[in-house]
């Protein structure tokens, strides 16, 4: 569903508007209107009292109670001050609200001066109420999404710093912080261990924004990614005909780095001729670009990252163990996201808010099931799945709350047998209580099939059906089995 499709069906926003008019008559007509319209409306006979009532010590002013204007609808012809210039005015002190100006004496020549000045819309007097009641819905919806915007910009701005964007307070994570947070200062390198999608490149820039080269670049390179033939060249830069194609010297990723920190994902992934050259960068501190005669020192900090287990690549001889201390210098391990499921709730509250703001969606909330859906599921794709999953729910929801309906899980994903004993045991359930239980998931994850369960159970079929009738549950047979249907896998 399109943002447009899905914002027609909700219901009119209400907002608080700003009417300055100095015709009595026009002024009551305009706040009776809107107020019925269900806006909270303040009206001023002219552009100067609004414009104090709006400034940094005004009833208006940003921050109070009531300040948080949506919209302000102004007449053009006024004394002392018209609405031409009370326009430019506003749009220095505060330039969030929108402005819709309103004339009896409309020309072009008057809407295109307004709209120059900075006016959200222009409507020539006499107008119908139902044209106002339209514009001052786009304002407010204008004003909101703007203000949405606004969140979001900040919310970036704050950068990758561990308070705002790494999220996270189990017990696990908070280790990651604190220690993410002592190695920042330092030039030590990293090693970063991790499931993919777990987060391990957020960490990478925390510690490089927490830490002082923050002000330096932060470049990022994926070993994967990068042909084996281009890599070199890529890291180190080349020179002037160094080879066919290079028409002029290249500048590589650690001079691009020079003060600032080089992330290296997937280091698993470089291939070993390479690496014996990158072990020696990092103990000489200088680099020799791809058909350069001549070595240059760098100032670079290197951040390395890797879902795989380098000590069995080191077994393997795919990994060299020179080269694994030298960047292991402080290890940092980034435990899955299943491992950690009390960070999914406020994982998923923060993935909501930046969909919604991002792709203009009103969705607000979880229902309990879903949030509770959502800490169950295994999240083999960690953190990145989950962001993908919440967006997905955000653009495709018809309602301003994420149900079960709107999450892309069955019921078996949502409670992995995995941790059946866990969540069984929770209310410390008699020996036979828990019997049921586990006999009930069983015949679950058969589809009712009695013989194949019995046979997961090791018991006799005719026992599973005493059973069922002692107990008084009744779980109907499978359609297609038949009480001679043969034990099969």
């Amino acid at each position: 569903m399109s943002s447009a499709s899905h914002s027609q069906e909700m219901p009119k926003k209400a907002g608080r508007i700003v009417i300055i008019d100095d015709d009595p008559e026009m002024r009551s007509l305009l706040e009776d209107f809107l107020t019925s319209e269900g806006h909270e409306v303040q009206a001023f006979p002219g552009a100067v009292e609004a414009l104090g009532a709006l400034g940094p010590t005004g009833s208006l002013a940003k921050g109070k109670a009531k300040g948080d204007t949506d919209l302000i609808l102004s007449d053009i012809k006024m004394p002392r001050m018209d609405g031409l210039e009370f326009t430019s005015r506003v749009r220095e002190l505060r330039p969030e609200i929108p402005v819709m100006l309103a004339t009896a004496f409309g020309s072009i020549d008057t809407a295109i001066e307004a709209m120059r000045r900075g006016a959200w819309h222009y409507i020539v007097k006499p107008f119908k109420l139902a044209e106002v009641s339209v514009q001052v819905q786009r304002a407010i919806e204008h004003r909101r999404l703007s203000r949405d915007n606004a969140t979001l910009r900040s919310e970036i701005k704050k950068g990758w710093s561990l308070q705002n964007e790494v999220i996270g307070r189990s017990a696990a994570m908070s280790q990651v912080f604190d220690l993410a947070r002592r190695v920042s200062g330092a030039l030590a390198n990293v090693l970063i261990t991790g499931e993919s999608g777990s987060g391990k490149e957020v960490i990478a820039r925390a510690i490089h924004n927490l830490g002082p080269r923050a002000e330096h670049p932060f470049i990022a390179i994926n070993c994967t990614a990068i042909p084996e033939t281009l890599l070199e060249s890529e890291l180190f830069g080349h020179a002037k005909g160094a080879f066919t194609g290079a028409q002029a010297r290249k500048k590589g990723l650690f001079e691009e780095a020079e003060g600032g920190t080089l992330f290296l994902d997937e280091i698993g992934d470089m291939p070993v001729s390479l690496q014996a050259k990158l072990l020696r960068v990092l103990q000489e501190r200088r680099i020799r670009a791809v058909g350069d005669t001549q070595s240059q020192e760098i100032n670079v900090r290197i951040v390395a990252a890797t879902h795989k287990d380098l000590r069995t690549l080191i077994k393997e001889g795919l990994f060299r163990e020179d080269l694994y201390f030298r960047l292991a210098v402080i290890p940092i391990h980034i435990p899955a996201l299943r491992e950690r499921r009390e960070d999914i709730p406020l994982l998923a509250e923060h993935f909501l808010r930046k969909a919604a703001a991002t792709n203009h969606m009103d969705v607000q909330c979880f229902t309990p099931a879903a949030l509770d859906s959502l800490v169950q599921h295994r999240w083999e794709g960690n953190v990145r799945e989950l962001e993908n999953i919440v967006e997905r729910a955000v653009v495709l929801s018809t309602s301003s709350q994420l149900d079960l309906k709107d999450l892309p899980f069955t019921p078996t994903e949502e409670h992995p047998p995995e941790r059946f004993f866990e969540s069984a045991t929770q209310d410390f359930p008699t020996l036979h209580e828990l019997e049921r239980r586990y006999v009930n998931l069983i015949l679950q994850r058969t589809g009712g099939r009695k013989e194949k369960a019995a046979q997961i159970l090791g018991i006799n079929r005719r026992t599973l059906l005493r059973w069922e009738k002692e107990s008084g549950t009744e779980l109907g047979e499978h359609p297609e089995e038949t009480a001679h249907e043969p034990i099969s896998e």
